[in-house]
């Protein structure tokens, strides 16, 4: 009987160790993702059918838009700091914007 705690003890202890370096190596992806500097982006829930990126070093970012499901539904390159997103339907979106070396994604919500 006393065997039967150590082997069960034993295997809990392997499985909850093999599960601790899986949730490591997704954190360290997501660390991997270069953030853009000095990135801000407004309004952000939308109602005007235009948003403003921005950012410190203002190089030409591109810009790629995805709904909920994660089809592309907007991609462009932005040389200045006003996107016309007008074509889009209310609803939530995930925006990814690359500047450079540099990524980040956000939500975005358009009323």
């Amino acid at each position: 009987m006393l065997k039967n705690y150590f082997y069960i003890a034993l295997s809990v202890l392997l499985l909850s160790s093999f599960g601790a370096k899986a949730q490591d190596s997704r954190v360290q992806g997501r660390n991997q993702e270069t953030s853009i500097e000095g990135l801000n982006f407004y309004p952000n829930p939308v109602s005007n059918g235009k948003i403003y990126i921005i950012s410190k070093l203002s190089l030409d970012k591109e810009i790629t838009i995805f709904d909920v499901l994660g089809k592309k539904v907007l991609q462009t390159i932005l040389n200045s700091r006003e996107l016309n997103i007008a074509a889009l339907s209310p609803g939530v979106y995930i925006i990814k914007i690359k500047e450079g070396e540099s990524t980040a994604t956000r939500k975005l919500i358009v009323k």
